[in-house]
């Protein structure tokens, strides 16, 4: 069996965040996928709230301050990425609006399957104990069905996992924002970051062979 050598992964962490924990964890993600070798965008997903409602939440308006240069998320990050993590605060147990906005203007790319064979996984925070950890990962790994994608989670394939106890998507539950995240919940982020990178050079650098005579 031929040697089969692995090349570093373009990683895409995409990520809403309101007033800064969703932001923790995709840092954690970027820095668990740099690890790798791997070439890593960090990108936030375009805000859709009013201006009353940021300048109302004092963690809401000094986080938009603070993250002011981070570049918004376009068609061409998912374009170029091999690999595609998004993050995202739980809005009722499903995605927050800004990052579906974001999924709904990738038609283009989907009628061309440009988005076919990427890897794809998924990260999340809660306010609350049981505030929709997995109903959220869960949509959002229903578009990777869609797309096409290859979803990679982090399991249980470190130890870190088994403390973390998400399998699905790190995660972490603010306690209505009052928290910020742990060193358990940074920790099983960075694995997932290191996971998906991991994974995906090893898919990019699998050579096509072509198979002949086969109908």
């Amino acid at each position: 069996m031929e040697n089969i050598q692995a090349q570093p992964a373009k990683v895409a962490v995409i990520y809403y965040s309101a007033t800064g924990t969703t932001y923790e964890m995709a840092k954690a993600i970027v820095e668990g996928a740099e690890a790798t070798g791997a070439e890593v965008r960090l990108r936030k997903a375009k805000e859709l709230a009013p201006e009353s409602a940021i300048q109302s939440n004092e963690g809401w308006s000094k986080h938009r301050l603070e993250t002011q240069d981070v570049p918004e998320a376009t068609n061409d990050d998912l374009e170029w990425a091999d690999a595609i993590i998004f993050g995202t605060p739980t809005r009722y147990g499903l995605p927050a609006a800004q990052i579906k906005q974001l999924i709904d203007g990738t038609g283009g790319l989907w009628a061309q399957g440009k988005l076919v064979d990427k890897v794809f996984s998924s990260f999340v925070t809660v306010a609350t104990g049981h505030g929709g950890h997995e109903t959220t990962l869960a949509a959002l790994n229903n578009v990777a069905y869609h797309w096409g994608s290859i979803i990679v989670a982090p399991s249980y394939a470190d130890p870190i996992q088994f403390q973390a106890g998400n399998p699905y998507g790190a995660s972490f539950t603010s306690n209505n924002g009052e928290l910020s995240p742990d060193e358990t919940a940074l920790a099983s982020a960075r694995f997932q970051g290191r996971r998906v990178a991991e994974t995906t050079a090893k898919l990019i650098g699998v050579p096509v062979r072509e198979l002949a005579g086969v109908s």
